[in-house]
């Protein structure tokens, strides 16, 4: 039978006391927190593992005595091995470290056997039933160290935790024993990793102190915002429809959201929680810098103004490029011959709406320099909105360009469900509308004449109404693919999980994996000591685990149900969205 033996390095040379640890339920396995030194009274240690219990909920207790033999301390091990009867428990470890020798001496006295000869301790390391490994540990690692499993889960939600994270969980959980160090007036002196003084920062105190009532402050100002968005003037059918369609008015509403879930003066009780609310902490810093990094670059040397100036001539040239376009399809466009009439049509239809398109653009030209330098604000909220009030700009200015696109998509759409439909009709076969499939139908004469012109005259227009379909669905995918761009940006930002990433390597122990063991000491007829080092999560691993969930303003659909769309000509993105019926 082996026992295994956690022991911490900052116990190595710690002055002789009692063990203070955990034995692990199901385990050959003791993990050891503390060495509480003397001089002490044992009824004083009583009561302080009592207090620690209801307090951790942990099982402390005390698991042997360690010996570090020192000038002026001949019968401390008499002494030490005389408490076993005090604290009376099923094994009782007898550790003592030998000077000038790297590895410790141990003996087991189980409660059910006779104790060993005396003198045998010297050359006897463990009884003859158990052998021992000394695994060494950094306490502190451990103690701040998350493990997950290697999927990079929570290992406490398997049905049963394994040995490891009972050795994590004991040793983050037992907090309230490193509180008492060896410099304190107490009746008690321990050795720990924060034996030498407790590690605190004056500055995160104060933050701590401070955030409180910032909380409620935040929580006070999002409750007063939650109700002016749910006023029931905001709730009429135009109004909700156009802010869910715009990107400015999504990021506000996502924001808003993450601002309540960090300003939240409850403290967060698990490990995702606070990774979670860490995480958006930093990017909303992250996102709030960098547009202020913005503001300070656009209203200086009066960028606005050469927006605005640039912005005017650039439409007016989109608008003439497109023109052209349509005099080019009007006429014979690549040598194809297209149906006059239909082409004509078409192509004036078109001309006419673009003739608008630049009336409306002339009469909005005086004020586009106002507007620009009020919108360039909201940047101060964050480069988020800044780049959302960017997607809502094109998709305005690039209206006329949707409208062309739905056009020739409704019109090419019609066509080809009409000659599909018709052509079930040579064949004998109709669609049933009930049942959701295809029948046989019998056809009399009148109908089947009827059929063959109507298809005919669809297939003979299909060639101009797609070419029309054609060339506006590429122009309208040039301005998805750049609207896109800046939605993917957006939930760059909103999603990263930078706090975490930044943990992972500044503190790469934070965020265990698991460990591995290399060899400190091995020696024949001794216990083999080993050393236990964290394994950090992978970069992978901790982008899938902490990775934040965000809207999603791109489309769902696969490649191939995004192609079928196109050949059928059923509208895509961003007006219409995945599982919404079709017309």
């Amino acid at each position: 039978m082996v026992l295994k033996i956690f022991f911490p390095q900052c116990c190595n040379l710690a002055d002789s006391g009692l063990l203070v640890g955990r034995w692990l339920p199901g385990q050959q396995s003791a993990v050891v927190l503390a060495v509480i030194h003397f001089p002490f009274i044992p009824a004083q240690v009583k009561n302080y593992l009592g207090e620690l219990r209801s307090q951790t909920q942990v099982d402390l207790a005390v698991l042997g005595s360690w010996s570090l033999p020192k000038d002026g301390q001949e019968g401390m091990d008499s002494f030490l091995e005389d408490l076993s009867a005090i604290f009376p428990r099923g094994r009782w470890l007898k550790l003592s470290r030998e000077v000038g020798r790297r590895g410790f001496s141990c003996q087991v006295v189980r409660r059910d056997t006779p104790p060993a000869p005396e003198g045998a301790g010297d050359d006897t390391d463990c009884d003859a039933e158990d052998k021992v490994i000394f695994i060494h540990y950094d306490q502190r690692k451990v103690m701040l160290a998350e493990l997950h499993d290697a999927d990079g889960h929570d290992p406490g939600a398997q049905a049963g935790p394994s040995e490891l994270h009972e050795l994590f969980w004991t040793v983050a959980q037992s907090q309230p024993l490193y509180h008492l160090d060896r410099y304190d007036d107490g009746p008690l002196k321990l050795t720990h990793w924060q034996s030498d003084g407790r590690e605190a920062s004056i500055v995160a105190e104060l933050v701590k102190q401070a955030s409180v009532p910032v909380c409620l402050l935040f929580t006070c100002m999002l409750s007063l915002w939650n109700r002016l968005l749910n006023a029931s003037i905001l709730n009429v059918w135009p109004v909700r429809f156009v802010s869910s369609k715009l990107s400015t008015c999504v990021q506000l509403s996502y924001r808003t959201d993450h601002l309540q879930t960090i300003s939240s003066p409850s403290r967060a009780v698990r490990h995702t929680e606070f990774m979670r609310k860490a995480n958006i902490f930093v990017s909303f810093l992250l996102d709030v810098a960098l547009g202020l990094l913005l503001v300070s670059w656009l209203y200086r040397e009066n960028r606005i103004g050469w927006l605005a100036n640039t912005l005017v001539p650039a439409a007016d040239h989109v608008a003439k490029e497109l023109q052209e376009l349509l005099q080019w399809l009007m006429g014979v466009p690549a040598g194809l011959k297209m149906n006059r009439a239909l082409d004509q049509v078409l192509g004036r239809f078109f001309l006419y709406h673009i003739h608008l398109w630049i009336s409306y653009i002339h009469l909005l030209s005086p004020f586009i320099e106002m507007i620009l330098w009020y919108l360039g604000l909201t940047a101060c909220l964050g480069l988020t909105f800044a780049l959302s009030v960017l997607s809502d700009i094109v998709a305005l200015l690039t209206f006329h360009i949707y409208c062309f696109y739905v056009y020739g998509a409704r019109l090419y759409c019609l066509k080809i469900y009409g000659l599909s439909a018709l052509w079930r009709l040579f064949r004998g076969k109709k669609w049933n509308v009930l049942r959701q499939r295809v029948d046989s139908c019998s056809y009399d004469l009148d109908q089947l004449f009827i059929g063959t012109l109507l298809f005919t005259i669809l297939l003979f227009l299909l060639p101009t109404s797609a070419l029309y379909y054609l060339v506006f669905t590429l122009l309208r995918l040039v301005v998805v693919l750049f609207q896109g761009v800046i939605h993917l940006s957006v939930d760059l930002i909103n999603s990263f999980p930078l706090f975490a990433v930044g943990l992972r390597v500044c503190r790469p122990y934070r965020l265990a994996e698991g460990v591995k063991f290399r060899v400190l000491c091995k020696e024949s007829g001794k216990p083999l000591h080993l050393m236990m080092e964290i394994n950090p999560l992978k970069l992978s691993k901790v982008l899938k685990s902490y990775r934040m969930p965000t809207y999603s303003c791109y489309p769902r659909d696969s490649w191939w149900a995004l192609c079928k769309k196109l050949f059928v000509g059923e509208l895509v993105y961003p007006w219409r969205h995945k599982g919404s019926k079709a017309d």
